[in-house]
């Protein structure tokens, strides 16, 4: 009645023989399956004997196939997958990989990192890479490239007039060197309207600084910076702006002859700017009339002045403001000033003794 459980008690003791030590011990994992296999549905043939052979049979073959099942399922170690890497996308970040000689000294691969950088907006280490290509590869045809786009990375860097103009005159600079260095380049058209909309920035930062200082009664220091804007931008659209406020600070500096000046020119020169009315009730208010002698040299022909002149500036070792804010040339043949004179023109003051 219980042969078959005797059959495969008979297979454990072979496999303890076969899979481990004389003692019986299995110590393989495959041996240790196998006795699971063969042993439980053993015991459970000697506990629930049947009728007939047949369905002792067919339960010790379903116990089997199910104790195979669950052992198998529950000892094996899940697969690693292998899953690829994510493909880079966009700019081949490769360029920074690589041989070190290579990723250090080939030019290509100078210019394709320092574009990689500016095409991520990161413009400081942009110019970095643009710099070391220009160190190494200065004959290279994409040498006047590597200039103006280092100029372009300034321009990127610049957080508005109200802040330094520090990466404004790098850039100005930048592309001037487009056009010394690389004239007839095909960058030499796009670097010249760089400049202009260099310059216009920087007139916007003087404008900008000079009414800070005015609203806050500094009016010497004021004074110096719409100066600079008549002096170096008088074609440019804050000009209207920086006359009208340079006679308001002269007019607050007690300088009201200077300040007459101002306004009149103001008012032939610019006779529809948004101050044209208050600059009329001021030089109402100051007295003056007529323009003086020295500014009408270098507008259109007006009326003779009559023959009471205004009140000649302080004498002394002061010079006269009147003839420092004339521009030296008519504006039909101004020339824009170059980086390295401006450089000067935010640390220097051309007041004298004021400052």
């Amino acid at each position: 009645m219980n042969a078959s459980a005797d059959r495969l008690t008979g297979r454990l003791s072979d496999f303890a023989m076969m899979c481990g030590d004389p003692s019986g011990w299995i110590v393989s994992k495959p041996c240790i399956q196998a006795w699971r296999l063969l042993h439980f549905p053993a015991v459970m043939i000697r506990c629930f004997p049947l009728q007939t052979s047949a369905r002792r049979m067919t339960l010790a073959l379903g116990l089997c196939v199910a104790v195979f099942s669950v052992t198998t399922a529950c000892s094996s170690t899940p697969k690693t997958q292998d899953t690829p890497k994510k493909t880079l996308s966009g700019t081949d970040e490769q360029i920074f990989l690589g041989d070190g000689v290579k990723k250090n000294y080939d030019p290509n691969v100078i210019m394709k990192r320092g574009e990689a950088f500016f095409e991520k907006e990161e413009y400081a280490e942009a110019i970095v890479e643009y710099n070391h290509f220009l160190d190494l590869h200065r004959t290279h045809v994409l040498a006047s490239y590597a200039v103006f786009r280092i100029g372009e990375s300034q321009l990127k860097l610049t957080k508005g007039i109200q802040r330094d103009p520090t990466p404004i005159q790098k850039a100005l600079e930048a592309f001037e060197r487009v056009r010394k260095d690389f004239p007839g380049s095909r960058y030499d058209g796009p670097a010249l309207q760089r400049i202009q909309d260099c310059h216009d920035l920087l007139a916007q930062t003087h404008l900008f600084v000079g009414e800070f200082y005015y609203r806050r009664g500094s009016y010497l220091a004021a004074a110096h910076r719409f100066e600079q804007i008549i002096k170096l931008y008088p074609d440019k659209s804050v000009s209207p702006d920086a006359l009208y406020f340079l006679a308001l600070s002269y007019h607050e500096l007690g300088a009201d002859d200077w300040a007459s000046e101002k306004l009149t020119l103001l008012a032939e020169k610019y006779p529809d700017s948004a101050h044209s009315r208050k600059a009329q009730s001021l030089l109402a208010k100051i007295g003056g009339a007529q323009p003086p002698i020295l500014l009408a040299e270098h507008v259109e022909p007006v009326p003779p002045a009559p023959a009471t002149q205004p009140t000649a500036p302080p004498s002394g070792d002061q010079p006269s403001l009147a003839s420092a804010l004339v521009p030296s040339a008519p504006v039909t043949s101004f020339r824009l000033p170059s980086a390295a004179a401006l450089s000067q023109s935010f640390v220097s003051c051309r007041l004298g003794a004021w400052c």
